[in-house]
């Protein structure tokens, strides 16, 4: 008995120290800051952000099973493939997919509203790198019976990866007069989805960037109102926010925080042009929304007020709208509303690591399938 005992305390003893370094690692992958430098962003996000074989113990044991193994590949093609449509291939995945899938798509256009279904996780869609794939679409609001429904391309599911794709939605520019022509490119309701090389393309309602955990790394998204909206808890690394403006009111980000929910919008070294006479990097579309850029380069475009709070004074002390060392002729804080924020060092760090979407959890580095 006294051996018996002996051995527990010391298998005990090592789970214990086990847990401690486990913790550790997660730790001191959520917690590397994003580095001032535009220039040590890849190499900091390739020392953060490491294949499954490196990082396995600290992973969603889902995601770890899901990858392990090769995974399978659906290729879609105009010319030859397994099939001719991208909806084809995502019927092709079984419900309650437990396996990483790959759907590749070949170059090309494919006009078609495109859904991947909650019971369908582990869903890489990935473009040909040399000539990325047009997933295009012309859905409305007033055709589909609301603005959410009107996407191009709708992510229900978790652990989505998207890579290499052009993104439209190509009903015509919201004329301000006609009802219902907000139009949404992609909508991603799934949590635990990355995207790395991905153009959004559309007017009002580009992308909504709607709940879960999201990443999106090296991409471009083009709009005029509110064209990146949603309640998505999300981190945007080098990612181009181009502006379509005129003489009316542009606006970049809703972000649609209702009160101490636990999401957000954190744009770290990104870069915004546009046309227009000004546009403001956010609103409160809702009570208390939160975003952040940070070292962002901003153009002319953005308006010397930064932020708008929508025509609602009572929501000026629930906002949390954040600027951090950013640059360009748009970040200047002079003109700024008083409910914007510079952020100290110590403020500014939970938004701009890993930690600020748990990523040591679920983040991949992009695949590279045979195909």
């Amino acid at each position: 008995m006294v051996i018996r005992e002996k051995w527990l305390a010391i298998h005990a003893a090592l789970m214990m120290i086990t847990t401690i370094l486990l913790a550790a690692t997660v730790s001191m992958a959520d917690d590397a800051v994003i580095p001032a430098e535009k220039s040590g962003l890849d190499k900091w996000v390739k020392d953060n952000v490491k294949p499954l074989a490196e990082q396995k113990s600290s992973l969603d044991p889902a995601l770890v099973k899901a990858e392990k193994g090769d995974a399978k590949v659906v290729k879609v093609k105009q010319n030859g493939g397994d099939y001719k449509k991208i909806s084809e291939a995502i019927d092709s995945i079984p419900a309650g997919n437990t396996k990483r899938v790959i759907i590749y798509i070949g170059g090309g256009t494919y006009n078609e509203k495109i859904t991947i279904p909650k019971n369908k996780s582990f869903v890489t869609f990935f473009g040909d790198s040399q000539n990325m794939p047009n997933l295009t679409y012309d859905g409305n609001a007033a055709k589909h019976n609301g603005t959410l429904y009107s996407a191009t391309l709708t992510v229900e599911s978790n652990y989505f990866i998207g890579v290499n794709l052009n993104i439209i939605n190509s009903s015509p520019r919201p004329d301000g007069k006609k009802d219902g022509a907000q139009a949404v490119a992609l909508r991603v309701f799934g949590t635990k989805a990355a995207l790395y090389n991905c153009k959004m393309f559309g007017f009002q309602d580009t992308l909504c960037d709607d709940q879960g955990y999201h990443f999106f790394k090296d991409c471009y998204v083009e709009g005029t109102v509110d064209f990146i909206f949603g309640r998505g808890k999300s981190l945007y690394l080098n990612t181009h926010l181009h502006v379509l403006g005129d003489n009316g009111m542009t606006v970049i980000t809703a972000q649609a925080r209702e009160s101490d929910e636990d999401n957000g919008y954190s744009f770290v070294h990104c870069n915004i042009t546009g046309t227009g006479n000004g546009t403001y990097l956010g609103r409160a579309w809702r009570a208390a929304p939160k975003v952040l850029f940070a070292y962002t380069n901003m153009g002319e475009v953005v308006k010397p007020e930064g932020w708008t709070d929508n025509f609602h004074p009572e929501y000026d002390n629930k906002v949390q709208f954040g600027e951090y060392k950013n640059t360009g002729p748009g970040s200047s804080m002079s003109k700024r509303v008083k409910f914007t924020k510079e952020l100290s060092d110590v403020d500014a760090k939970p938004f701009i690591s890993l930690g600020f979407i748990e990523g040591s959890k679920w983040l991949l580095p992009p695949p590279n399938p045979k195909v």
